[in-house]
């Protein structure tokens, strides 16, 4: 749904969009009760995705599209700037040579008038992964969660759908728990994880471990970051709660090392669109990527919430 679509649809059911068009400053102001006929969820709204305009660059949307995606069919598309080019099926894809693939590639850089050095992805589907309607009910409880703890309750909802949504299972690098908390990372946070017990899997302390994360790791060496660098900022700012989640995914040094590189003076979406076209230290593709997610899954969130709801109403106006 674009900025206009989505203002004229407010205006049109008032008794569902009843908090917009206002400027909010703190997370409290960005809390709506939502009311669907599978109950009431208290989750973080998606507005100043539309009003700065991050809804159209292309990434965002190209991760959309992936995460709605089945995994039987496939997007070709531009590396650097995620622009698709082709949809099919993975399993005629992979049924290709690889000289195949390389024409197929060579085919789509003439067609699009490319530079014949353009690097040029093949990504599959992954709507087995992002299950967005299991993990919708675990919002409210994140949300919760990390106010009690007196953290910013949007880097909760952020994180519940990206990382293992409605998935209790362990990454290959040994992350586990519905905030995918690393086994060290969660004992230094005050969880128990030995060989007979792990926190993790409870969902309230793995809440617990993620909140204090953030408060006392990512959010203090964003800010040692930006900083370094001169650059001002507000904790509420979309692009600071961005910066933020990639020093929760990446570790503050490889974040530290990209920004070195990139040499930003402001921050700013232009800051964020830098880091996804850099890499430094550890911070690569998957770091690239993961903000991208983060504001794709915000979008549908926000489709699934306006498509379902009886009524919703500003947190603030109880």
């Amino acid at each position: 749904m674009n900025f206009k679509s989505f203002f004229l649809l407010s205006l049109i059911t008032l008794n569902c969009y009843s908090v917009f068009g206002q400027t909010f400053n703190n997370w409290e102001a960005q809390k709506i009760e939502v009311v669907q006929s599978s109950g009431t969820q208290t989750i973080m709204h998606a507005e100043v995705i539309f009003e700065e305009r991050w809804d159209q660059l292309p990434q965002a949307q190209f991760w959309k599209k992936i995460m709605l995606l089945s995994p039987d069919s496939c997007l070709i598309n531009v590396a650097a700037t995620r622009q698709i080019l082709k949809k099919m099926s993975i399993h005629d894809w992979n049924a290709q040579t690889e000289e195949q693939k390389n024409i197929a590639r060579q085919s789509l850089r003439e067609a699009y008038l490319l530079d014949d050095g353009t690097r040029i992805y093949v990504t599959t589907g992954k709507n087995d992964f992002y299950r967005f309607n299991e993990v919708y009910p675990s919002i409210d409880k994140g949300v919760s969660a990390f106010e009690r703890y007196g953290v910013d309750p949007w880097y909760a909802q952020s994180i519940l759908l990206i990382e293992s949504p409605a998935q209790l299972r362990k990454s290959s690098t040994g992350a586990f728990g519905a905030f995918q908390l690393m086994p060290g990372v969660a004992r230094s946070m005050g969880l128990e994880v030995n060989n007979s017990v792990d926190e993790r899997k409870d969902f309230d302390r793995c809440a617990y471990g993620a909140a204090q994360l953030i408060k006392s790791v990512c959010i203090p060496e964003a800010i040692n970051i930006l900083n370094k660098h001169g650059i001002t900022f507000n904790q509420t700012d979309l692009w600071f709660r961005l910066f933020v989640l990639h020093v929760y995914h990446a570790g503050a040094k490889n974040v530290a090392a990209v920004i070195d590189k990139i040499e930003p003076r402001n921050g700013s979406q232009e800051l964020i669109k830098s880091m996804w076209q850099n890499s430094a230290a550890g911070f690569g593709n998957n770091s690239q990527n993961y903000t991208q997610l983060a504001l794709a899954a915000q979008l549908i969130l926000h489709d699934m919430v306006y498509e379902n709801c009886t009524q919703i109403s500003s947190c603030q106006s109880r």
